[in-house]
């Protein structure tokens, strides 16, 4: 099946108060209702980041998200974080041309620098895929096992 989506990058107050709702919410969807863990989705640092939107065919519904984090705010490398797609949209690569994007943001947004992210462990071989290595160890976050991950230059 053939997805259209529409993209979008936008920093915290380009964010329409739409726009700002159904991004909280399809992250409170996916990581407090689906994973069933309760944990503070508002940590302060939406403010410093750029937000990249990916909207339905018809702009109806938000289906695609992540949160670019800049060097120095979470880890002293570019991140990528609260990577969320809508259960309608899964295994239909939204996930992959989501990732595709967000790496492509950090470029266009920071140059060609490395990108550390926090993933659920069980994400490691699609995160490996886009060229990123686990350092060190598991941990827990929130009950749920992550790794910390690079992407080099």
């Amino acid at each position: 099946m053939f997805m259209q989506i529409n993209w979008t990058l936008k920093t915290f107050p380009e964010l329409s108060l739409d726009e700002l709702y159904t991004l909280l919410r399809l992250r409170n969807e996916v990581f407090i209702v689906e994973q069933n863990c309760p944990f503070p989705d508002l940590d302060g640092k939406d403010q410093l980041c750029h937000h990249l939107l990916g909207l339905s065919e018809d702009s109806s519904s938000l289906v695609a998200y992540t949160r670019v984090v800049p060097p120095g705010v979470i880890y002293d490398f570019a991140s990528i974080g609260r990577v969320a797609t809508a259960l309608t949209v899964r295994r239909y690569g939204v996930g992959r041309e989501l990732m595709r994007r967000s790496i492509t943001a950090v470029e266009d947004l920071y140059g060609p620098v490395p990108i550390q992210i926090g993933a659920q462990r069980y994400l490691q071989k699609f995160y490996e895929s886009f060229g990123f290595r686990q350092l060190g160890d598991m941990y827990l976050e929130d009950g749920i096992e992550h790794i910390l991950m690079l992407r080099d230059v």
